[in-house]
This record gives structure tokens, sequence and C-alpha cells, in this order.
């Protein structure tokens, strides 16, 4: 099988389960960009009060770590949604491949594309949202800003469309056994000696 082969019978069913979830976690973030700009004050308040951390116990030995600037603020808000926004349509762009791809396109620019665009969303959520807000900035203390629970489910969701992503029967070929990755061109079972 070559890199625009349709999928095999057998591996068809995986190569759908990745483009569903690449589809939903774009659509996702685009409806999340998009609320973000159409409806800026909502989240932007959350943003300041969680750097704020006025929600927080406010423990002395963290609150050196507060960011009061309105500014600041902002621009980390508005970073977020820039952030976003380039995920949302790394992941459309992705999706549309994947879909191509299951028509005889090629699943490895899919599995880069979409890799990226998870990647971003593995970032915004882990480092951004559940590292940085969560611990750096006590968000966890917040009863009324708490944004983790779903920071999580959302680092879960794009994580495991990135393992599905990365599932060798995506793309259609298995390697033949004693075979490393990327021996044989194109994965694909080499042809016993006695089939020549």
């Amino acid at each position: 099988m070559t890199a625009c082969d349709p999928p095999t019978p057998a591996a068809r069913p995986l190569a759908l389960a990745a483009t569903g979830l690449v589809a939903t976690v774009a659509l996702y973030m685009a409806f999340v960009a998009f609320g973000n700009i159409t409806d800026f004050g909502t989240n932007q308040e959350f943003v300041r009060h969680v750097l704020a951390m006025d929600t927080t116990f406010k423990d002395e030995d963290l609150m050196w770590r507060a960011v009061e600037s309105r500014t600041v603020q902002d621009i980390a808000y508005v970073a977020i949604i820039a952030w976003e926004t380039v995920a949302a349509l790394v992941l459309i762009a992705a999706s549309v491949q994947w879909a191509a791809a299951l028509r005889g396109g090629a699943f490895a620019r899919a599995r880069r594309t979409a890799s990226l665009g998870l990647l971003m969303v593995l970032l915004l959520f882990g480092v951004g949202f559940i590292a940085v807000g969560g611990e750096w900035f006590a968000m966890w203390q917040s009863e009324d800003w708490n944004g983790l629970e779903a920071a999580t489910r959302n680092f879960v969701v794009a994580g495991l469309a990135l393992v599905v992503v990365h599932l060798p029967a995506g793309e259609g070929g298995r390697r033949a056994p004693g075979t490393a990755r990327g021996e044989g061109g194109t994965g694909s079972v080499a042809p016993s000696p006695d089939r020549r």
C-alpha cells in the first residue's frame, strides 16, 4: 500500500475514528475561539480572576505570584484566543486532509497536521490551564473561577485523538513480522519468498 492508496477494509474504521476525533476537536476549538471573540468579556473575567488570584485562599506564600495588571491579564487572554484560533484552523485543515486520505490521499500529511493541532490543544490545556493556571496561580483553590475540570476533559480528549491518529492501522498498512517501522518502504506487509 502506498501513501496514496485508500485504507484497507480492516483499517478503514480506525481511519474513520481518527478523522472523526480530529474533526470533533477542530469543531470544539473553533466554537471556543468564536465564543471568546464574540463574547469577549465572559472569559476575560475568568482570566483576570485566575491571574489576580483574588478568589484563592490568599496564602501569603503564594500571593506574590498574582498578576494584578489589567493590561498583562488582557494580553494573556488575547494570546489564549489567538492560540485557540490557530489550533482550530490547523485542526480544520487536518480534518479536511483526513477526509481526503480516506478517499486515497496521503495519511502522513494528515497525521502531521493533526499532530500539530492536537499538540497545540494539549499545550493550551495541559500547560496553560492545568499547570500554570491550576498550580502556579492556584486556580484549584477558587470555588468561583476553577476551570480545571474542563481543562482536564479537553486535555484527555485531545490526547486520545492524538493516540488514535498515530495508531499504525490508520494508514491501512501493517508491518511484516520482524520488521521495524519504516522498513519496506510504505510499511506494508512484505511478500513471502514463495509468492514472488
